[in-house]
């Protein structure tokens, strides 16, 4: 008897991907939950697993098909369903042995190369890829509508909405005169106007990767050089439309400061080994989690969500941070949760697994969802400062830069201190620019003062 496996829901919003790499060949043993291709959609790249189980006998799809939730991938013959099991649970005996000799290794060699993620401290080692860096991404929002050529917004009169309605169009970037009301006298609701954005979203001259500027082609730069076009990935095309997206909605203001981590940096090398029994790495970023915890709790306007389609501000009780991940497919960030109640050695060992599984591309749409709050650190890269994006629909993201030794004034000479650069993006109608130095002074001030946190 025949059983077919069908590409199964992948996520929220997620409908489809391409195919990167097909794990099984007609003839194979399949085990259920055994991976059968690994897809890139949307949001990243994942495995996906089987639901039948038997031997493989014919494959519909190849390496660089699009296909979409619910299309035929193969079809495998029953049967052998519980030789495949136990096959399937010889090969994760040899995984995991595998894994506890390259364990055994890495201990071994531990010290010897570049840290898992460089901390943002003077004369830091060039950061790997995977490492905790920038990003200001996520992968849920919408890209806004901007109006072709031929499509200029009207200046006939006025189109019948709530000034909630309205106020929403022009986040989005939508000329409301061009959406049909279902409403009595035609009244346009904010389903209307969602519905306009869903179809217009379907059409790649509105998307927000192009620019909105499809009437406007680029020049042909082959008459000055040689060029050559490659297609964006899905990850690079999402990241496009998002940042699009947030610089568009989102007035943006970014507040400076440093903070003193001479002292800091004493501790943390001085327990970096405990964390790294714990499997983790006590890094600046893993510090930053704890700490940022802790400035949530006092400013919770942090926090939170604009929802302007109805006048309200959505403040989340749980702490979820995110923290951006750089990696050979592009930038990801992996939600670290719940993190006011966990320590920071924990906190490290948590990062470090998210960080390894971003790098071998395991990371699922779930754990890069529900963050409240965005750190990223390019400080194991280099830099002075800069303005990261928010990473909608939050509205705020903490940037941490190269600390560097620098001569400080204690009142009567100057004494080698060194100085953390950090910079804060926030939106700037949730949050006033008070809130935001006050903020970002109470996170200068845990980091040059850990005790603040037990206070």
């Amino acid at each position: 008897m025949a059983s077919e496996f069908k590409i199964p829901e992948l996520g929220e919003n997620v409908t489809a991907g391409d195919v990167v790499r097909l794990l099984v060949k007609p003839g194979d043993t399949l085990a259920k939950e055994q991976p059968v291709l690994e897809l890139e959609t949307d949001k990243a790249t994942i495995e996906v697993p089987s639901d039948v189980a038997g031997t493989v006998k014919e494959i519909k799809v190849k390496q660089g098909d699009k296909v979409k939730v619910g299309q035929l991938v193969l079809t495998v013959e029953e049967g052998k369903a519980e030789k495949a099991d136990e096959k399937a649970e010889e090969k994760t005996e040899e995984k995991t042995e595998e894994k506890t000799e390259e364990k055994a290794e890495e201990k071994v060699e531990e010290h010897s190369g570049e840290p898992t993620e460089a901390p943002a401290a003077e004369d830091a080692p060039r950061q790997k890829r995977g490492e905790v860096v920038d990003i200001n991404r996520g992968a849920r929002p919408q890209p806004p509508v901007q109006a072709t050529p031929d499509e200029q917004p009207s200046s006939g009169p006025a189109a019948p909405a709530a000034p909630s309605v309205r106020r929403m169009a022009r986040e989005l970037g939508v000329d409301i005169t061009r959406v049909t009301g279902s409403g009595a006298t035609g009244r346009i609701s904010v389903d209307d106007l969602q519905a306009f954005v869903k179809t217009a979203l379907s059409n790649p001259s509105t998307s927000a990767a192009t620019g909105g500027a499809a009437g406007q082609p680029l020049p042909d730069f082959s008459k000055w050089g040689e060029v050559e076009r490659k297609p964006m990935s899905n990850i690079r095309r999402k990241t496009a439309e998002h940042l699009g997206h947030a610089w568009h909605v989102i007035p943006h203001v970014t507040q400076h400061d440093r903070a003193d981590i001479t002292g800091l940096e004493a501790l943390r090398k001085q327990y970096s080994p405990q964390a790294e029994k714990a499997g983790g790495k006590l890094t600046m970023t893993a510090i930053a989690l704890k700490i940022v915890a802790g400035a949530l709790r006092q400013f919770p306007q942090f926090n939170a969500s604009l929802d302007p389609g109805r006048n309200e501000i959505v403040f989340k009780k749980a702490i979820h941070i995110g923290v951006a991940a750089d990696t050979e497919r592009g930038l990801l960030v992996p939600v670290v949760r719940d993190v006011d109640t966990k320590g920071i050695v924990e906190l490290a060992s948590e990062l470090a697994k998210a960080s390894e599984k971003a790098r071998a591309g395991k990371l699922s749409v779930d754990e890069m969802q529900g963050g409240g709050f965005t750190i990223t650190n390019l400080g194991g890269i280099g830099g002075t400062a800069f303005t990261p994006i928010v990473n909608w629909p939050e509205v705020a993201i903490l940037g941490i830069s190269r600390g560097a030794t620098e001569p400080l004034w204690d009142g009567q000479m100057f004494q080698p201190r060194l100085m953390l650069p950090l910079s804060l993006s926030y939106d700037h109608r949730v949050i006033d620019g008070a809130d935001a130095a006050r903020f970002l002074r109470w996170v200068a001030e845990a980091f040059e003062q850990p005790f603040v946190l037990a206070l």
